[in-house]
């Protein structure tokens, strides 16, 4: 996935966000019990820790400090959701990857914690928007077993009804498992094409 970008010209930071690695530090990106989830709550402390890593990343005298790109996938593009609302200065692009909370309960596939209340606060991420707040390419695939097509239906419906914009594109199915497929070894081959218009649309 870096070399992609890195054969783009850009520089490529993977920032691990508090409580994952070997960060000592809580992990703060909870959603509370499965039965009422806070999903959007957790969108927005993981949007907090990207926006943190965007503004490390700026400081830094190797890294142009606009058009910068946030691409996040699983739990990370669902933290993008949140951030495209109420994008950090620099950031001019944002793709969200399969984003979404409490998939695969229990460790079954397509069996989420609460799909009504999923689609519900994506619904409230993209109504926090404000003027300043950027359109999202969000991919997906039908092979996904964390969060399959009719449930992405729902969410970008409630997105878009709250005034997000989002251009949702359905990648081909696969391996085993499409929520695989950003860090998969081949899925270049699936997202770069898409992911790379969209970041030159957006520069």
């Amino acid at each position: 996935m870096a070399r992609h970008f890195l054969a783009r010209g850009q520089a490529v930071l993977a920032p691990l966000r508090r409580g994952y690695g070997a960060d000592e530090g809580p992990w703060m990106e909870g959603f509370g019990a499965c039965e009422s989830p806070d999903y959007a709550g957790a969108a927005r402390e993981t949007g907090r820790d990207i926006r943190g890593a965007v503004a490390a990343a700026r400081a830094r005298p190797e890294v142009a400090p606009e058009g910068i790109a946030v691409i996040g996938q699983s739990a990370g593009g669902w933290g993008t959701l949140a951030l495209a609302a109420d994008p950090p200065p620099g950031v001019s692009a944002v793709v969200a990857v399969a984003p979404g909370r409490g998939g695969r309960r229990g460790d079954r596939p397509n069996d989420n914690c609460r799909p009504d209340r999923l689609a519900e606060d994506t619904g409230r991420l993209a109504a926090a928007g404000g003027p300043g707040a950027l359109p999202v390419l969000w991919l997906h695939t039908p092979n996904d077993s964390f969060f399959g097509t009719e449930l992405v239906a729902a969410m970008a419906a409630a997105h878009a009804r709250a005034g997000g914009r989002a251009t949702l594109l359905a990648l081909p199915a696969y391996g085993r498992d499409g929520h695989d497929l950003f860090y998969g070894r081949g899925g270049e081959a699936s997202w770069g094409p898409p992911v790379d218009a969209w970041l030159d649309a957006h520069p």
